[in-house]
């Protein structure tokens, strides 16, 4: 079965692999990271033709025919993308565990709606979690990233 990540096809030998286990350890992607294991914590979000996706609770039979998106593959010959950079501007990570998640979440955001209020970024990363509570730190990041407050 093929599969496209980051722009690139690859081969993904079993439909029932675990996702987030298939770009992790068959694809060497450790960007995507594991945190809860149950789609509660957002630290393994990946955009699936744009939308942001649980990649721990879904196979890669279930992504077939999509483009996936890691955190590896935003940006564009070797520049950061628009939302990586905000967040380093607005300093929006700690540990930075969660912050792979996080950007990805923003830009699948971003993506459908290019200049969101501040309750729709709050409201489309509620289910993304930062245990050393930068929240505020990283809704700056993403209003910076659509331009500004809206």
């Amino acid at each position: 079965m093929a599969l496209r990540v980051n722009g690139e096809e690859r081969e993904a030998p079993n439909p029932r692999r675990n996702l987030l286990s298939y770009l992790r350890y068959d694809l060497g992607l450790t960007g995507t990271k594991y945190g809860c294991g149950e789609g509660l914590c957002g630290a393994c979000t990946v955009l699936v033709d744009g939308q942001p996706l649980r990649s721990c609770m879904s196979n890669v039979g279930a992504v077939a025919g999509g483009s996936i998106t890691t955190i590896e593959g935003v940006g564009t010959n070797g520049s950061l993308h628009t939302v990586q950079q905000a967040f380093i501007e607005e300093s929006a990570m700690q540990c930075g565990y969660c912050i792979p998640g996080f950007i990805m979440a923003a830009i699948g955001l971003l993506e459908r709606e290019p200049r969101p209020s501040r309750d729709t970024v709050r409201q489309a990363l509620s289910s993304n979690l930062c245990r050393c509570g930068t929240y505020l730190r990283i809704e700056r990041a993403v209003i910076r990233a659509a331009g500004g407050p809206r």
